[in-house]
């Protein structure tokens, strides 16, 4: 390898960099206070391509519909700024799988309205939280999510839309659907045959879950414990949070990226994963600060276009060897 072959490769290596960031769509939850139109806009200042928001309260069963001039401004704003895929997060009420009839009821329609919302934003996903089977079995308890998202879906038009319901892996809390990867592709094949569905995985989650996203060996192992359920290709969004608590502790308490247990290098490792090339990447941080949203949708950016250890150490092997072949050309004249 030649000198000039070893800067070309680096060149190469810094436009694929480029050509990377320009194409993974990365952005962050967002509020929409002065409506949805105008949450894209702060996607765009903030420097994010995509988003996720509550289409209402997460925290009221009732909501107001979405207007035929909401949904024409959102639309509107995401073509002129290039925002997309627009994600929105079912409330934290909905329990699809709950053993009261009362609260699946009121959760079937809550997720109803929530689908209605979605396909009058013109959002293209819309994630939910299977639920608690508490005083159930798991198997009660997955018959009954799928029942009650096939009845909310029911009679809506969605066909013809780009739209899809995520199922979310959780953090494997007791009583906690969707707490491994095969419950949620079990879920996902039950719902197949009703409704447009798909999965979105969560690295905080994950972690706390018990599987090992943090080194290298663990996460090719969780790679392929992906692909042998879900499948890679129907994982559409990945929720971006770091870790407070430990692997395996089922704790779902969210950090900044880089600054929990999880760490850098594995949101490095994640974004720069082919397999995962076409899916959008949302961060759920805190906001514990003015800013904080667009400082951790710019840790991401950051490890997508920056070298990571193995590369770094690359690059200081070629330079030693040019180096040294440059010593060997001059003693040799």
């Amino acid at each position: 390898m030649t000198p000039s072959d070893t800067k070309q490769g680096t060149q190469k290596k810094a436009a694929s960099a480029v050509e990377k960031a320009a194409d993974r769509r990365i952005g962050v939850h967002l509020s929409t206070t002065g409506g949805v139109a105008n949450a894209v806009r702060n996607a765009a200042t903030i420097g994010a391509n995509t988003l996720q928001i509550f289409s209402a309260s997460p925290r009221m069963w009732r909501a107001s519909k979405i207007s035929a001039e909401q949904g024409m401004s959102t639309r509107a704003a995401r073509a002129e700024l290039n925002i997309g895929p627009l994600v929105i997060h079912t409330s934290y009420l909905v329990n699809v799988c709950s053993q009261s009839q009362e609260v699946r009821e009121k959760s079937i329609a809550a997720f109803r309205g929530e689908i209605e919302r979605a396909l009058a934003l013109g959002a293209e996903y819309l994630v939910l939280h299977p639920g608690s089977y508490r005083g159930l079995t798991r198997a009660q308890g997955l018959e009954l999510a799928a029942e009650s998202i096939t009845r909310a879906i029911d009679g809506v038009p969605w066909q013809g839309a780009d739209f899809y319901i995520l199922i979310e892996n959780t953090a494997g809390a007791e009583f906690s659907l969707g707490g491994s990867f095969e419950q949620v592709a079990e879920l996902i094949e039950h719902l197949r045959p009703h409704a447009p569905v798909a999965a979105c995985l969560d690295t905080c989650h994950t972690h706390v879950a018990g599987y090992d996203i943090v080194s290298e060996a663990g996460w090719a192992e969780t790679v392929r414990q992906i692909e042998s359920t879900i499948g890679c290709d129907a994982v559409r969004v990945w929720h971006c949070n770091d870790a407070k608590a430990e692997r395996g502790s089922k704790l779902d308490r969210h950090q900044h990226i880089g600054e929990g247990k999880i760490g850098l290098e594995p949101f490095r490792r994640l974004l720069h994963e082919t397999k995962f090339a076409h899916a959008a990447f949302i961060a759920e941080t805190p906001v514990d600060a003015p800013g904080d949203e667009e400082r951790n949708v710019r840790a991401l950016q950051k490890l997508l276009t920056s070298a990571s250890d193995r590369d770094r150490q690359i690059k200081l092997v070629e330079e030693i060897m040019d180096k040294d072949r440059n010593i060997l050309k001059a003693l040799a004249e």
